[in-house]
């Protein structure tokens, strides 16, 4: 037998040094190291019949491994799974919105169980608040030259490949949104491995005092930020949910008055109402107080968005020397819509003023699902795709839709006699659509030159929209409300 085939499995034996027990199932034994003149690892120790006086039980703050319970008291105050001092930064519900117990329904159905007069009511809703609304955006499709040698990369596979074009398209709309510059803090909202401030910083090149934030609730593998050795250029990692982040309680924010610019790259759902609540209502209305000098005042109803742009436009063009504001920017890719929340969507006033309200949004938000969900598919390709998920973890996860195979409780629904797909689909993207203009007023209302675009092709990516938003400054408020 040759040599590559004396594997611990093969010869029935586990590896020398390591833990005797048999993992049934992994169908393997178990790879940690044992003791010196030990047979067995700790977790596996009870196993072993010299070990069988001590008992171990399981961790009661986190049940997936074991503990000798006579070392319990010990265990738990070094604990991995214990719960740990809060920052400073980490103020409970912050950025949650108000809580109106009477608006939430205690049960409501799938969509699938509701009767079908009652969903051609909820649709014939929808397509009443939506009259009005361009329901085709412009296309800012768009790149960057610091992603050119990337992008060109013969290695890359076609994932690779995907997210570059998405990040470049993101980096040429900040470059061009005039945000791209020294002296200003970018905060990266659902960070992950955080590859987008990995390209603005390659794209800012050696610009002077820039600082990084990136913002992410869960542990991150292959993290990219730590490549960063740059003098001029400081990359700050937090673990924590927007939902709980205070901004202004972030040294370098408090103390050094740089300006933000809020970026994200498929933020889904609830994750960008409570990111905008971050940005505009925690963080810039702190400074409103300091100051006693509003920021931003409420814009007269009566404007349409597109007054508003071709004021913002008249502005820049006059060269109106700009103000500091504390958030210079937003730029967020879109993603998820069905994962959004009434608690904390930010555009709960705009439905209110459509005769709209918790139930209306609970159900679009789930028909938001079919403008993606690809229900042509068949189930049997559904369930592969999913075990084809689960089997590709190690794989980049930052995006949020497989090209359309995105299945979820209420996308794969059928209604038989109702719909067509291509129904559906329009229905669905209406429903996103109405979802992205509540926050559009939101931002309008807190003093920003808000828009939605294109900034991929959707064959990229069916998340395909780019929230983008301006403060607008003093001289265009005053035009906005003469």
């Amino acid at each position: 037998m040759a040599d590559s085939a004396r594997t611990p499995h093969a010869t029935g034996f586990p590896a020398e040094g390591r833990c005797s027990y048999y993992v049934e199932k992994k169908k393997r034994f178990c790879r940690m190291v044992v003791a010196a003149g030990k047979r067995f690892c700790g977790e596996h120790a009870g196993a072993a019949e010299e070990e069988n006086a001590r008992k171990r039980i399981l961790c009661p703050l986190d049940p997936k491994h074991t503990v000798y319970e006579d070392q319990l008291a010990k265990h738990l105050k070094k604990c991995n799974s214990r719960e740990k001092p809060k920052p400073d930064f980490f103020i409970q519900d912050i950025n949650a919105g108000l809580k109106d117990e009477t608006e939430i329904p205690e049960q409501l159905v799938p969509i699938s169980s509701l009767p079908e007069d009652q969903l051609e009511n909820l649709i014939k809703k929808l397509r009443k608040a939506s009259e009005g609304l361009n329901s085709t955006l412009k296309d800012h499709i768009m790149s960057h030259p610091a992603l050119y040698d990337a992008l060109n990369d013969p290695k890359n596979g076609d994932s690779a490949t995907k997210h570059l074009k998405q990040q470049a398209s993101i980096l040429g709309n900040i470059e061009k949104l005039k945000l791209l510059g020294p002296r200003r803090c970018f905060v990266e909202f659902g960070a992950g491995k955080g590859k987008l401030s990995h390209w603005v910083d390659i794209a800012l090149k050696d610009a002077e005092k820039v600082h990084f934030i990136l913002v992410e609730k869960v542990t991150t593998r292959f993290k990219v930020d730590g490549k960063h050795r740059k003098k001029n250029s400081v990359f700050e990692r937090l673990q924590i949910d927007i939902q709980h982040l205070c901004l202004n309680k972030i040294p370098v924010l408090r103390e050094g008055k740089l300006p933000v610019v809020g970026i994200g790259k498929h933020l889904c759902g609830v994750a960008t109402d409570l990111a905008l609540r971050c940005l505009v209502e925690t963080y810039a209305a702190s400074f409103e107080e300091r100051n006693e000098e509003p920021l931003a005042k409420r814009i007269k109803n009566d404007k349409t968005e597109k007054e508003i742009n071709t004021l913002a436009k008249e502005g820049n063009e006059k060269n109106v020397p700009e103000k500091w504001t504390p958030v210079a920017g937003i730029v967020i890719a879109l993603c998820c819509h069905h994962r959004c929340d009434w608690r904390h969507y930010v555009g709960k006033e705009y439905f209110r003023a459509l005769g709209l309200g918790a139930v209306e949004f609970h159900y679009f938000q789930r028909m938001s699902s079919w403008a993606t969900c690809g229900m042509q598919k068949t189930s049997f390709e559904a369930s592969n795709i999913t075990t084809k998920r689960k089997d590709n973890q190690n794989n980049d996860s930052e995006e949020h839709d497989e090209g359309g195979y995105r299945v979820t409780d209420d996308s794969s629904e059928s209604l038989p006699g109702l719909l067509t797909v291509e129904e559906k689909k329009k229905i669905g993207h209406l429903c996103k659509l109405l979802i992205d203009q509540g926050r559009i007023q939101y931002l309008q209302q807190k003093g920003f030159n808000p828009a939605l675009q294109y900034y991929t092709d959707p064959l990229v990516s069916l998340e395909n929209v780019l929230l983008t938003a301006l403060p607008i400054h003093s001289s265009q408020k005053q035009l906005l409300n003469r």
